[in-house]
């Protein structure tokens, strides 16, 4: 069995560099947008899906597309849709914009830094790959393809989701809703507003990654 992780929009593989769980691959945003974990997912009989910010949406993508092949989901400040619309605590275009704004000023470092002593998880990208990530965050909303999945019972796999309870680009109500679509779903709510979760509690994305994998410590 496999284990994908689907990186976050404008995001660096040092996301990952705590986190001590296999990982067969990594998928950058950029490779995301051009299919690349879809066209692994053809290859492969069945993975674990790791997926964080943007990657969690193209995780939930891939548990959409190939739901017979995913044998869990571990779902990292992972929304179906990122911007706010009626009756949906998603984020404003004034907000995005300054999400932009923010990663370019810090010179990769994010719109809220890093964390004292921990890797940088973002970087810096050109123009045309960060527009493209930017309208990917704008457009995508997954939520009614993801209550037809959870209504045909296609997607039986345990799911994993972690949030920060502050965070301010990805809203904790997002969790509840994940989480209300799957059978065998847990919900772990971070204290603070830390949006890179990988590099604030590696050992429990650690711990589910494992458990889905079947991994005993």
């Amino acid at each position: 069995m496999k284990t994908f992780v689907l990186n976050g929009w404008a995001s660096s593989e040092h996301a990952w560099d705590l986190c001590r769980f296999r990982r067969d691959r990594i998928f950058s945003y950029v490779e995301q947008l051009d299919g690349e974990p879809e066209k692994a997912m053809r290859d492969v009989d069945e993975a674990v899906l790791v997926g964080w910010s943007m990657g969690g949406s193209g995780a939930l993508r891939l548990a959409i597309g190939f739901p017979e092949k995913v044998k869990g989901l571990v779902l990292v400040a992972t929304t179906p849709r990122m911007m706010k619309d009626d009756g949906w605590a998603g984020m404003t275009e004034r907000r995005l914009a300054a999400l932009e704004y923010g990663l370019k000023a810090t010179k990769g470092q994010g719109m809220f830094g890093v964390p004292e002593g921990k890797p940088n998880p973002y970087m810096m990208d050109d123009e045309a790959n960060l527009k493209r990530g930017l309208e990917y965050l704008h457009e995508t909303d997954l939520r009614e393809a993801l209550r037809a999945l959870s209504a045909s019972g296609r997607l039986d796999c345990p799911v994993r989701i972690f949030q920060s309870e502050h965070d301010g680009i990805v809203r904790p109500d997002n969790a509840r809703f994940l989480a209300s679509l799957f059978r065998d779903s847990r919900v772990t709510m971070v204290p603070g507003s830390e949006h890179a979760l990988s590099i604030v509690i590696p050992s429990a994305i650690d711990s589910a990654v494992e458990e889905l994998l079947g991994i005993s410590r």
